[in-house]
């Protein structure tokens, strides 16, 4: 293994519509587990994309020594492709078979080269995952989001990769899932590059390459070391603020004071003139002097002045705090005790099974409740939401709903009309509020000015999930129950605190499905339901 494995020389990558992504970028990454972090919209994931070959820079070079691995954001697997054909072993296993019945065609032995373990490095690979029950000829529609995401890493890793990109790869695992994938990496001996905002994978890492308006910097050690060196940078450029607010002032008061001078200088001067009786010409050239010098000190000053406004707004750049949102929604609340779900032996099928066990399975959600519903993938949490939610009828069981309007959040984040802007989709959510309202209201969201009016389609993850929380949350009525299926997947580590943020300010009743512990405290989680072998039961906080 080399000791720099990815090399990108002055890269540039523009859209199709001009807008650049990256401008001259340098980046080495040498072997070791580097974790790669920056805000949405930042360019991560197009970053990983042009590494592996599926974007073109639009100048320079990406250099990947070694065989690729790499496992995107959004997995292009069709639902009824079987487990080996993602794996890439449908071809071999078969001439395998074939060759073991007896058929000695040339062609057999072609497709199987050196593989001849294959079945057994295959299985010996869905078992590390924890897919060790899944059969090669299932059906991946029949397949959680977490196996499916576990099976596309092991795709990755039959290939023996020296370079292996993965972005965002605990998207949809559960607990165990992220703990098996956290030891696979910690065994990785090449070169590894994670985008992700999970912070305990982070903290697996060996180093933090930070992404930032085009331009990388490096961090050595883990996440949690990378976030202590940056509040160290932020506490010392806070601290160069203040320094360059003092220094403006002083500078200000120095240019007034130099200017009050130079007028005393000129009045005393025209007066000194006058009373000496000095030729004409020879005052006027003396009267020049002191213009021309006083002209000279002033811009001295205003030169100063501008020095410092310049220090000053470059510190308050290094020192810029990520936005938050801020919002009240008393529209939201939920008198406490008031019952606004209640369901009685709920029963849901898939591919004609139960989903749940014996009769099914009883929820009641009362008053302004914080739910979070735990369990491992494929256990049918998202089921469950739908039925609460009324997107899915049960196919036995009763569920009520109270008067007022309940919201779901897909995993999908797919409830927007992807060609209309931002404003126009909360328009239609929230037609009661006026123009004026809705602008006020999206800067809240941190959509000010112009982007306000972005398409939907252009959105980056983080951007979506806040246009998508102001529409549910100010559409007419505003929901009292909130339904959200894994809302932390594919945002960076700040849009996670802004919702945190929004959340907080709800005062109706949510149950949230997340794997993300941190997250589920940030948000003031009061009641735990974990559904495992089809059996919904009432638990406490995880202990880890």
């Amino acid at each position: 293994m080399p000791d720099v494995c990815v090399v990108c020389s002055a890269l540039s990558f523009s859209w199709p519509d001009d807008t650049p992504v990256f401008v001259n970028l340098f980046l080495s990454v040498p072997a070791g587990r580097t974790g790669l972090v920056a805000p949405n919209g930042a360019g991560k994931s197009t970053l990983l994309r042009l590494i592996a070959g599926e974007l073109s820079p639009t100048a320079g070079s990406v250099t990947v020594r070694g065989v690729l691995g790499y496992l995107p954001q959004h997995l292009p697997f069709a639902q009824d492709q079987t487990v080996a054909q993602v794996l890439e072993v449908d071809r071999t296993i078969a001439a395998l078979h074939a060759i073991e019945a007896g058929d000695a065609a040339e062609e057999h032995f072609t497709a199987v080269g050196n593989d001849w373990d294959i079945e057994e490095r295959t299985r010996a690979e869905l078992d590390r995952l924890g897919l060790a029950d899944v059969a090669l000829h299932r059906r991946l529609g029949t397949l959680s989001g977490g196996q499916v995401v576990s099976l596309g890493l092991a795709a990755q890793l039959l290939k023996q990769p020296d370079v292996l990109l993965l972005d965002e790869p605990t998207n949809n695992l559960d607990h165990e899932a992220r703990e098996r994938l956290t030891g696979v990496l910690r065994s990785w001996t090449g070169c590894l590059i994670v985008v992700s905002h999970d912070r305990a994978l982070l903290d697996e890492m060996d180093r933090i390459a930070a992404l930032d308006h085009g331009e990388v910097r490096w961090y050595g050690g883990t996440y949690t070391e990378y976030e202590e060196a940056v509040r160290g940078e932020r506490d010392v450029a806070e601290r160069q603020v203040r320094q360059a607010e003092q220094d403006v002032k002083r500078q200000k008061r120095e240019l007034q004071q130099a200017r009050e001078r130079a007028a005393r200088r000129a009045a005393t001067a025209s007066r000194n003139l006058a009373d000496a009786g000095l030729a004409r010409i020879v005052a006027g050239n003396l009267k020049r002097e002191a213009q021309v010098s006083a002209a000279r000190s002033h811009e001295v000053h205003a030169s100063r002045v501008s020095d410092a406004q310049t220090r000053l707004d470059q510190a308050s750049r290094a020192a810029r705090q990520d936005d938050h949102i801020a919002l009240e929604l008393p529209g939201t609340r939920v008198p406490a005790g008031r019952t606004v779900f209640h369901g009685e032996r709920l029963q849901a099928t898939y591919d004609d099974r139960p989903v749940f066990a014996g009769d099914g399975v009883g929820l009641d959600i009362r008053g302004p409740e914080r739910i979070a519903l735990t369990g491992p993938n494929g256990a049918g949490k998202s089921t469950l939401l739908r039925l609460v939610g009324g997107d899915q009828q049960p196919v036995s069981g009763t569920a009520v709903r109270a008067e007022g309007r309940t919201a779901y959040l897909s995993q999908r984040l797919d409830l927007l009309d992807p060609d209309r802007t931002v404003a126009e989709n909360l328009a239609a959510s929230a037609p009661a509020l006026t123009e004026a309202e809705r602008m006020n209201l999206l800067a809240r969201f941190l959509f000010r000015g112009t982007r306000a009016h972005l398409p939907v389609s252009v959105l980056s993850g983080g951007e979506l999930l806040r246009a998508t929380l102001a529409c549910i949350l100010f559409a007419e009525p505003a929901p009292q129950l909130l339904l959200l299926d894994e809302p932390t997947n594919n945002l960076d580590l700040v849009s996670v605190g802004q919702l945190e943020s929004a959340l907080t300010a709800y005062q109706g009743a949510f149950v949230v499905v997340s794997h993300d512990d941190r997250f589920l405290a940030g948000i003031g989680v009061d009641r735990w339901l974990r559904l495992a072998d089809g059996r919904l039961t009432e638990t406490g906080p995880p202990q880890r």
